[in-house]
């Protein structure tokens, strides 16, 4: 699916959305991120490919993990599209076209329950993906 993240930037400089995915999990694992999932939305939904889902225990640490995950995706060759909810930090959106990353706190995240809500989504192993 070529999505517009895609055609902004060169195919040569971007890795499989996958590992891109994992990447943004990886990254905000490294950053103390709890709870980190990401889901295949591939079968679910046209709008975009993958979901990943943080929490963060404070402003500074989901801001870190925003920006850090950020970062990673830069050094992919992936540019973010828009971000928005950084200044209020209770639910960080991060949209990379065909990834949206999503840090919460940890009331927000109970309160959204986005894996609950997209429950029929398999799962990735991002681990060992």
């Amino acid at each position: 699916m070529a999505t517009l993240a895609r055609k902004l930037a060169p195919k040569s400089q971007l890795i499989d959305v996958l590992e891109r995915a994992c990447i943004c999990a990886r990254s905000a694992a490294e950053n103390k991120g709890r709870d980190v999932l990401v889901l295949d939305m591939r079968k679910i939904t046209p709008i975009y490919d993958f979901l990943v889902i943080a929490t963060g225990a404070s402003r500074r640490q989901m801001h870190t993990i925003a920006e850090e995950v950020d970062d990673a995706m830069v050094a992919a060759g992936d540019r973010r599209m828009s971000i928005e909810g950084y200044e209020s930090s209770k639910w960080i959106v991060q949209d990379y076209g065909d990834i949206l990353v999503h840090v919460f706190d940890p009331a927000s995240r109970e309160f959204y329950a986005l894996e609950e809500l997209w429950a029929d989504a398999p799962r990735v192993d991002w681990e060992r993906a």
